[in-house]
């Protein structure tokens, strides 16, 4: 069992969630299902009815997660994000793609919210070690044209790199 399991909060989406963020990523699969039952839907604050997902399990690129249908009283913000690590710009543009499908929102510096709210980080590994080149102007560059983006954009970031 893994230690630590992210626990996401949805008004009402959490089994559309799942099957959403398993249906993007490899190496994902739909767990357990808990459904309400009379005595939690009586005294659960969240509206839902008798046999809707109370939680649902699932694993997206090998990390688990839980998903529970709680209500309106919480909604994700920016404080927490999911960053998934991306080797190419095929990559970067895939899951830029398939994140903001359908609702979702792009933001600035490869952050995004996808249709649930949920903010995550396309980040390409090289802008990592881009940033953390020992010269200070190569990594400044960088910085400055990443500043300038929404997506992601592996070229761009090279050829500020280089300069």
């Amino acid at each position: 069992m893994q230690k630590i399991t992210p626990f996401l909060w949805f008004d009402g989406h959490a089994e559309a969630a799942a099957k959403f963020y398993t249906s993007i990523f490899t190496d994902s699969k739909i767990g357990r299902i808990l459904r309400y039952g009379q005595e939690v839907a009586k005294v659960s604050a969240s509206g839902q009815p008798v046999g809707s997902v109370l939680t649902i399990e699932f694993e997206i690129a090998g990390q688990k997660f839980v998903a529970l249908n709680g209500g309106p009283q919480f909604q994700f913000n920016e404080s927490i994000s999911f960053v998934v690590n991306c080797e190419t710009q095929k990559e970067v543009d895939y899951y830029w793609e398939k994140l903001t499908a359908d609702g979702g929102q792009e933001s600035a510096c490869g952050w995004l919210k996808d249709k649930f709210g949920l903010s995550w980080q396309i980040t390409p590994s090289v802008l990592i070690d881009m940033l953390n080149d020992k010269d200070p102007k190569k990594s400044e560059r960088v910085m400055k044209a990443m500043l300038q983006m929404q997506k992601i954009d592996i070229k761009t970031l090279k050829d500020a790199f280089g300069r």
